[in-house]
């Protein structure tokens, strides 16, 4: 039986060989065009055929309003410019100026963070008990952000003979990153010497500590500064959570080399436990250092996404997002590997759902107007914040944002512009001001029809959460955005923008947006 089953197999195998050769092959008559089409075309060509879409028709008549914000921006962005250069400031040193940046004598930025390492590492800044019974504190009551102008900022740092009133990081490298490490051992082994135990002296990122800066329209961390004891039973795990990391970062630091939250918690279970511990600590560690996250070398994975007129080099290689298929690029977490940004858009499409994302990316939205779409797929990551700061500033084009009509809608919206409070010392690099609200707005729902199924009744803690947005400075200073947050607390009523689809699929992509650009319906 064996010699006949191997018969029938080669038997197959060559009547498939056959098959395939003979279906291969060109007609005698064909045999030339054939020839230059398998010479013309890439190897592996699908054989279906990549879908176009071409401008739409009444692309200009939608685009016009939009292109007209685009201008107003920009003519604001050079007034703003030129207001610096009148009164004397460059970019580089306005922040030292106004005493929000890294307090010093202004000498350079390289000076200014040395003197940042030591006066937050050592003994020269005002300290609370703890600074995490201070986070604690503000953990179990909603604390209200403080609002504080530019001249009252400024007012607070003469008062205080020039010292810094606000803590602010900026850009390092790995080399100036590592030297404020060995700067915290230092500090560290000088105590133990002494005999006097240790303690680290870390800025407070509790709500107290934060400032709603108005000319900025970002929120910006206050100068309070809390300790962590060795000593201290209640606060000892925490320390040689904060110790164990700096050696971490230090030696990732040394090889170059970038590593995810999830890599730093494996390397040490037993003493992080849970991945929050080892998270939290990374943001203690950057405003002690005086740098950025990012500058830690430790990222999250991917999480954002981008599709659209937009392309760039990423490490050395070519990022084209109008061909990276149907779901689009993801948002790299390494922002500063990122060069050359070119694009043709004529403005950014911010959507909080991957669902929305999703539909637009298949409709190809962004052919028909041109536009990039960035969605982070609900609140926003580190990374995504960052890239759309960047490309705003180099693109300078107006961004449009789309969110779920509720207050945590809302919330994610204030976030892209104003920053989060865990992380308000590095909201310069973070936020992307004056965002647009282009829908789903309260007054939507009515304005569209919106059937009453696709409505939903807002919880209680939605009408809490809306109630304690009406108190916010930043969103307090949009009236129409005051009045939309108003009616939708007074309705209890929200909606998710796939309440749309309910007239159908395609109605967000062929109807809603291209009528809201039409008419500059944002806010």
């Amino acid at each position: 039986m064996a010699p006949t089953s191997t018969k029938r197999t080669k038997r197959s195998i060559d009547s498939l060989a056959t098959a395939a050769t003979s279906a291969a092959a060109p007609s005698s008559s064909g045999a030339a065009s054939a020839s230059a089409s398998a010479s013309a075309a890439p190897p592996f060509a699908a054989a279906t055929k990549r879908r176009v879409v071409t401008l739409a028709d009444d692309a200009d008549a939608v685009l016009a309003k939009c292109r007209k914000l685009r201008d107003e921006l920009r003519r604001k962005q050079a007034l703003q410019t030129t207001s610096i250069d009148d009164e004397g400031i460059d970019d580089a040193d306005s922040d030292l100026e106004w005493g929000i940046c890294m307090g010093g004598d202004g000498d350079g930025k390289r000076k200014g963070k040395q003197q940042q390492q030591k006066g937050n590492v050592m003994s020269g800044a005002p300290k609370a008990a703890t600074v995490d019974d201070a986070n604690a504190e503000d953990d179990t009551k909603k604390t209200k952000t403080q609002q504080l102008s530019l001249s009252e900022l400024r007012n607070m740092t003469s008062a205080n003979n020039g010292k810094k009133t606000i803590v602010e990081v900026v850009e390092m490298n790995s080399t100036e990153v590592m030297e404020g490490i060995e700067n915290v051992a230092i500090h560290i082994a000088q105590q133990v010497l002494a005999k006097q135990g240790f303690q680290l002296a870390i800025p407070s990122r509790a709500a107290s500590n934060q400032i709603y800066v108005p000319e900025l329209d970002r929120i910006v961390l206050g100068d309070k500064c809390g300790t962590r004891s060795f000593l201290n039973v209640k606060e000892s795990r925490k320390v040689a959570i904060t110790t164990r990391v700096l050696q971490l970062l230090h030696a990732v630091l040394l090889k170059r080399i970038h590593i995810t939250k999830r890599d730093l918690f494996y390397t040490d279970v037993k003493l992080f436990v849970d991945q929050s511990e080892s998270d939290g600590v990374l943001d203690d560690v950057a405003t002690m250092i005086g740098c950025t996250r990012s500058n830690l070398h430790v990222v999250a994975s991917d999480k954002g996404l981008v599709v659209g007129r937009i392309s760039f080099f990423e490490d050395g290689d070519f990022i084209d997002c109008t061909k990276m298929g149907v779901g689009g690029k993801a948002i790299p977490p390494y922002i500063d590997k990122i060069e050359n940004i070119q694009s043709d858009a004529e403005f950014i499409l911010l959507v909080e759902k991957e669902a929305a994302y999703m539909r637009m990316a298949e409709d190809r939205f962004y052919q028909r107007y041109p536009c990039i779409v960035i969605t982070a797929k609900g609140q926003p990551d580190v990374a995504s914040r960052m890239f759309l700061s960047r490309i705003t500033s180099e693109l300078q084009i107006p961004v449009l944002a789309l969110v779920d009509s509720d207050p945590y809608g809302l919330k994610i919206l204030s976030v892209y512009m104003s920053g989060s409070k865990n992380m308000s010392y590095d909201s310069a690099s973070l936020t992307t001001p004056d965002i647009k609200w282009l829908g789903l707005r309260p007054s939507d729902l009515n304005k569209y029809d919106l059937p009453d199924q696709c409505r939903l009744k807002m919880t209680e803690n939605d009408i809490k959460t809306g109630k304690e947005l009406l108190q916010e400075a930043f969103i307090m200073k949009n009236p129409e955005w005051m009045k939309e947050l108003h009616r939708m607390v007074k309705s209890k009523e929200k909606a998710e923008i796939q309440a749309l689809s309910s007239f159908g699929f395609q109605y967000v992509t062929e109807v809603y947006l291209p009528r809201k650009l039409r008419e500059g319906d944002w806010i």
